[in-house]
């Protein structure tokens, strides 16, 4: 039997995505959208400009403002930097003018990619790593989160229900054991999980929820341009392409994942009655399939993760 979302499981929920331009964060926005949640897309990639991106990409929060109207839900693009706590502020001000409240925030900011750089640079010892850099990949993966926190919570709060979602790279329990990439990555990806579950902690009194959650290995916009491919044709790129005959991306993409399927996971959380019994974890996208019963767009139920 075919998955298909419920059109009404969020119906008149109030949700926020945080970095909702592309990628994960806008797989997010989608998916609340199919479930027909009210959901504000914020982001610095504007059509009114960049907003100090650290991208020079054609994405734009209004795009997937668009989608989430497209799919039946209401999608509302704001131009916010997160790093910005003024700007924050101004948005949650908005929000609580005009809804009183907040039911879901998606805290996706990243803004890093390109920071973390390819494969040929990871495993940069801190000392030869660019320490401006390094300082700006936990800018983006972490104080953004805490302004994001701190200027939105309150409004989680005016009701009971809430769910805070803090969108990481790996489960708590692989990246306990794991090297990530450089110091500075490996410290932003294992604080994130941390924080949901500190989070979690301030949250449970008022009956509120907080989960970190991973994708597994996402096909963003930006993984399709670097294979050549596009959603519709992605499997392309494990066809020999090279001159030696090799596929363009490694084996283990056959198991990557659309950024709806993470997206899912969020909605899924967000429709469950008895969502406090995940409060303080640290769980997948697959995981939450397994649990839930969604699958990508494909109809697929890819886990990456658990072949790592």
């Amino acid at each position: 039997m075919v998955w298909l979302p419920d059109p009404e499981a969020l119906r008149g929920k109030v949700a926020v995505v945080a970095g909702a331009t592309r990628g994960a964060g806008r797989g997010f926005a989608a998916a609340l959208g199919e479930a027909g949640a009210t959901v504000f897309c914020t982001g610095r990639s504007s059509v009114r400009g960049s907003g100090g991106s650290d991208y020079d990409r054609p994405e734009t929060i209004e795009e997937t403002a668009e989608l989430v109207t497209r799919l039946g839900g209401t999608g509302i693009a704001v131009q916010v930097d997160h790093l910005d706590s003024d700007q924050v502020r101004r948005l949650a001000e908005r929000i609580r003018g005009e809804y009183g409240r907040i039911d879901i925030l998606i805290n996706d900011i990243w803004g890093a990619e390109r920071l973390k750089g390819g494969p040929a640079d990871w495993n940069t010892p801190i000392w030869r790593h660019r320490l401006d850099d390094g300082l700006r990949i936990l800018r983006l993966g972490l104080d953004t989160h805490l302004i994001t926190s701190h200027h939105l919570l309150p409004l989680l709060i005016e009701e009971p229900g809430g769910l805070l979602v803090e969108v990481t790279d790996g489960t708590a329990e692989f990246n306990a054991s794991s090297y990530r990439i450089s110091v500075f990555y490996d410290l932003a990806k294992t604080a994130v999980n941390r924080l949901a579950f500190s989070q979690g902690h301030e949250l449970q009194p008022f009956g509120a929820t907080a989960v970190a959650l991973t994708p597994g290995w996402l096909r963003s916009e930006m993984m399709l341009d670097n294979f050549g491919v596009r959603e519709e044709n992605w499997r392309e790129a494990l066809n020999p392409h090279r001159e030696d005959g090799s596929p363009t991306a490694p084996a283990g993409f056959a198991r990557s994942e659309s950024p709806r399927y993470v997206g899912r996971a969020a909605a899924a959380l967000a429709a469950d009655p008895e969502r406090g019994r995940w409060n303080q974890q640290s769980v997948s996208s697959a995981e939450l399939a397994r649990e839930y019963g969604f699958t990508d767009i494909d109809g697929s139920r890819p886990d990456s993760w658990r072949d790592l």
